[in-house]
């Protein structure tokens, strides 16, 4: 009993580091418009960020966390040795594509990790589609949401200060985007620091230490926005070149309206318990406003990188924790 809880204890604070990972791993998305456009400097722009990833819990409903709990897999085969590879398969994959600067996704990393592991702990029949199916249409549907309503907005900007003094449009633009950067950090906040919380009251659930019936105690509210806050202050500069100045040359009027557009997709997905990808998001609303130049500032080999670690994240964290699940066989043996 004893190794058990200590196993417990330690795929808690493994949860935690995949939170912090995701914190610095996302934090390209809540501040690399407003450090591309100059409308704060870098540690700024992470302060302003992570500030509002934290405070995330006083304005959202836990339904993405209920989703990530019990939504995904069968929640009968859930147990601390599963939720360890699916944990290791998430974070192992987000080093990666942090380490090569690619903007991949921490939420469907974890995806990935907890159907890989699932798939070998119980079959295909532990998959709950009726879970699984919202998030792969989330998958293609977010970044177009996100993409759809900048470019409305760019359009709509453009139309309504076109006989508005430039330097005046710039002023409005760099103020707006204060707000827009806030309430980008907030839909993060909101949805991915959710996933954690998931993790973690599932691992309580399963194991019985929660009394019964499933919910997200608040100690882990609070702690997982405080660590994803956290990892969001060390920032992931290596995505935050690659969002900021690699995908389209962003202005603050731009950038505004990627951040608006890409925040309000994510206040929905949340609202709806969908665990999206706020980098799929980010990424597709940056486009919708270079798109109005006629793509002609768009790096396309970029493009072409990013989307090739979108289609590969959910198989290679599955994969990774598949191969976790099998090399630690002998450690299920132990705890049991």
């Amino acid at each position: 009993m004893t190794s058990t809880l200590v196993f417990i204890y330690f795929v808690i604070v493994l949860a935690f580091i995949f939170d912090f990972i995701n914190g610095f791993h996302d934090a390209a998305n809540s501040i690399a418009i407003m450090v591309a456009t100059k409308v704060l400097k870098p540690l700024t722009a992470v302060l302003w960020a992570a500030f509002f990833n934290f405070i995330a819990f006083l304005f959202f409903h836990l339904s993405v966390a209920t989703t990530i709990g019990s939504g995904l897999i069968e929640p009968n085969i859930i147990t601390p040795y599963v939720l360890f590879a699916a944990l290791m398969g998430a974070i192992i994959w987000n080093l990666l594509t942090w380490y090569f600067g690619l903007p991949s996704s921490s939420s469907h990393g974890l995806i990935g990790g907890l159907v890989g592991a699932g798939l070998v702990a119980g079959g295909w029949h532990v998959l709950n589609w009726h879970g699984l199916l919202p998030v792969l249409i989330a998958i293609v549907l977010s970044p177009l949401l996100g993409l759809l309503i900048s470019w409305l907005l760019i359009k709509l900007a453009h139309f309504f200060l076109k006989d508005i003094n430039a330097d005046k449009t710039q002023c409005w633009a760099k103020r707006a985007q204060f707000v827009a950067g806030a309430l980008l950090s907030l839909g993060h906040g909101g949805n991915d620091a959710q996933k954690t919380m998931g993790i973690i009251a599932v691992l309580l659930f399963s194991t019985g230490l929660l009394n019964g019936h499933f919910y997200v105690p608040f100690w882990v509210i609070i702690s997982c926005n405080f660590v994803m806050g956290l990892g969001t202050l060390i920032g992931g500069w290596r995505i935050v070149h690659t969002l900021g100045n690699k995908i389209t040359q962003l202005t603050p009027l731009s950038g505004g309206c990627a951040a608006t557009g890409a925040a309000f997709t994510l206040f929905a997905a949340t609202d709806l318990g969908i665990p999206v990808s706020t980098t799929h998001t980010v990424t597709g609303a940056i486009l919708g406003v270079g798109s109005t130049n006629g793509w002609l500032n768009t790096h396309w080999p970029t493009i072409r990188r990013i989307m090739w670690a979108w289609i590969l994240t959910i198989p290679a964290a599955g994969l990774v924790a598949s191969f976790v699940m099998v090399i630690t066989a002998p450690l299920k043996m132990v705890l049991h």
